[in-house]
């Protein structure tokens, strides 16, 4: 085998073993102390699944907080020749598959190999959650488009139009593409791909935007960072609990509902900076939409009232695709996502009764994950800001970037 077969197949030797492990875990050949980690497929998916072939979406469950294009998701494991859980395992794992085999061809065409390998490593220490949430499906389609966009911006605007109605994040793949005509028709063609399933789902299904209302009840989620100032808060007096509302884990007690609006207005500000920022950009490279996308991304994910385990998926498969560019800036902004994988897996599942009742275990590897993703977030934006806000460089270019071009191009 020649150097460069080795480099291409040694990341997926990787990736096969820790899909191995995986599997055996979900499937409980691997215990994990007996936790029931196929609940939601094997019960809440399943159900969902039962009420959507009746022709309408789940209107009176407040959990349904998802775009209509989720459906199509829920009932493929149905229609194929297994039970339920076995075709939804096969459904996530040819995501995985898919996401695996986008990042291979990105290093066949003259990328890095780096995000072939934070996705074989990083995905497994996530834990079996990661193959028990159909997360990978939608994740796979904003790589493939941010990985399209750069040669095809509307079929890159597509693939994010079709993401965004499997859940909402990926419209933000968009959102570093180069001014001027790229731009436009990237919008366009997400506008166009997402009304136009819109349209089908409204049409021939009853109640496929019930999920809008559903989610402005959310609280504060006790994973997410609006909790940690109520965890240093438990030191001090503060009677509040954790219980399950509205379909998660949520805070209940004085200062929740406060803490859950600064929330919601850290996000808008969040948006109100990367707008700042694509206005003061002067220098675009072949990774700044992917850098950008990231960078967007995890500022939500920090600023969200809820972060869920199944959510380092979004951010690994994005952090993957910046990555495979030699002119990215997300490098080690890659390699801290990288480091919060193992404590996600530590605070869901394994501690995660812990967490709920604020023991130190739990409390102690939630905190570590939820810094580990701040720091993320504000390296990233940092990194961001200094790259495409920089001068153009005046002298000659240096053969690394060059061929990163061509390799873009190409």
């Amino acid at each position: 085998m020649t150097a460069g077969g080795a480099r291409l197949w040694a990341p997926a030797l990787v990736w096969a073993a820790g899909r191995m492990l995986l599997l055996l875990s979900v499937l409980d050949v691997l215990p994990l102390g007996g936790l029931a980690l196929t609940t939601d497929v094997k019960v809440i998916y399943q159900g969902w699944a039962q009420v959507l072939q009746t022709g309408t979406f789940p209107l009176d469950d407040m959990t349904w907080q998802y775009p209509p294009l989720a459906a199509l998701v829920l009932l493929l494991p149905g229609w194929l020749p297994w039970s339920y859980f076995t075709g939804f395992l096969v459904v996530v794992v040819t995501a995985d598959a898919l996401a695996g085999a986008l990042l291979l061809r990105a290093r066949r065409r003259g990328g890095s190999g780096a995000g072939m390998w934070l996705w074989a490593l990083a995905v497994p220490l996530l834990g079996p959650t990661v193959y028990c949430r159909f997360d990978l499906v939608v994740t796979v389609a904003a790589m493939a488009g941010l990985l399209a966009a750069a040669r095809r911006p509307v079929l890159g605007g597509v693939l994010a139009g079709v993401g965004a109605m499997l859940k909402v994040w990926p419209v933000l793949t968009v959102l570093g593409a180069p001014r001027g005509r790229r731009t436009r028709d990237a919008v366009t063609a997400v506008a166009g791909s997402a009304l136009a399933l819109g349209f089908v789902f409204a049409v021939t299904m009853n109640g496929a935007f019930s999920f809008l209302g559903f989610q402005e009840g959310r609280g504060v989620e006790v994973e997410s960072l609006g909790a940690l100032p109520f965890e240093a808060a438990r030191l001090f007096g503060w009677h509040g609990h954790a219980a399950m509302n509205y379909g998660s884990v949520e805070l209940l007690g004085s200062g929740v509902a406060l803490a859950g609006r600064l929330m919601v207005a850290l996000s808008v500000g969040a948006f109100g900076w990367l707008l700042l920022w694509r206005a003061r950009a002067r220098r675009w490279t072949g990774a700044t939409p992917l850098d950008a996308a990231l960078t967007a991304l995890l500022l939500f994910v920090v600023t969200s009232r809820v972060i869920s385990p199944q959510y380092l998926v979004w951010l690994l498969g994005l952090a993957a695709v910046c990555l495979t560019s030699r002119q990215t800036t997300q490098r080690p902004v890659a390699w801290l996502l990288l480091a919060a994988c193992p404590f996600t897996f530590l605070e869901f599942p394994l501690l995660f009764a812990d967490v709920m009742s604020f023991r130190p275990l739990g409390s102690i590897a939630l905190v570590i994950r939820d810094l580990l993703l701040l720091a993320a977030a504000l390296l990233s934006c940092r990194r961001l800001w200094q790259g495409a806000a920089a001068p153009r460089p005046s002298g000659p270019v240096s053969a690394a970037p060059r061929a990163d071009r061509l390799a873009t191009a190409r």
